[in-house]
């Protein structure tokens, strides 16, 4: 890394001031943004729980979808995840700013450019990976959690859900976080493979145990039914092979 006016290069210890610095900004930012998302938390909870609502309705559950919670601070302790799952959203831009501020070579002057593009880019694909997790995996995941239940037995034995807030808040913000940083595999490996960590030929052979990767987290942070795990897995995999393609074409050339 070097400095913006005499191209000086950076020791040690300035790095890690560097490091500090950007840590301490990015810190300042989510706090910020959650403190704010606390003041809309219960816009925030009607949206996080639109899919669990519309899972509910479409498998003719008695009542209205609910949320529980027990002891008297549940709420409360359920409310603030929330705000910091929020927070961390909002705070995306400035928090990838900050990173690529750091990682990116030479970035004080003529990278800014490129610096620019990659903090966008790294939002863009992060907020993807939230809407798809939102429309196309808690859907999936939660039709088939609430089909669990209903009445069994010769004597009509009940399954009846009782969803606890803190619960369901732990689960959604899980699944929000790990779709997000799935959706960057593309753009980490271009950054890899621009600078010459990573070849395509390198991704291409390791790419079986990619497969074997994306299908364990799959199997990890998703519920325990296969359709839940493909969710997850089969973009995950979709991803690599784009990521392949971006490093064979603007990565650097493996040595022969």
């Amino acid at each position: 890394m070097t400095e913006n006016s005499g191209e000086k290069t950076m020791t040690f210890w300035e790095h890690l001031d560097e490091l500090r610095v950007r840590v301490r900004r990015a810190l300042i930012a989510f706090i910020l943004t959650s403190v704010a998302a606390w003041y809309a938390r219960e816009y925030v909870l009607a949206v996080l729980v639109y899919p669990f609502q519309k899972a509910w309705l479409q498998q003719n559950l008695p009542g209205s979808p609910q949320l529980h919670f027990a002891a008297p601070s549940d709420a409360f302790v359920a409310y603030v995840k929330q705000s910091m799952i929020a927070g961390a959203v909002f705070a995306a831009p400035f928090i990838f700013w900050q990173l690529w501020a750091f990682i990116a070579p030479g970035l004080y002057a003529k990278e800014k450019k490129t610096a620019l593009l990659f903090v966008v880019f790294s939002t863009l694909l992060f907020a993807m990976g939230g809407v798809f997790g939102w429309t196309v995996a808690f859907p999936t995941a939660f039709g088939y959690l609430l089909s669990l239940s209903g009445s069994v037995g010769a004597d009509s034995v009940a399954i009846t859900p009782t969803v606890m807030m803190t619960d369901y808040l732990d689960f959604v913000g899980r699944l929000l976080l790990a779709f997000g940083i799935i959706f960057e595999i593309p753009l980490v490996s271009l950054f890899l493979s621009m600078s010459g960590i990573i070849n395509y030929k390198q991704m291409w052979k390791f790419g079986r145990w990619f497969v074997l990767i994306a299908f364990t987290l799959g199997a990890v942070l998703t519920p325990p039914d296969v359709t839940s795990q493909l969710v997850m897995a089969i973009p995950m995999c979709l991803l690599y092979l784009v990521s392949i393609g971006l490093a064979y074409v603007f990565g650097r050339k493996p040595a022969a």
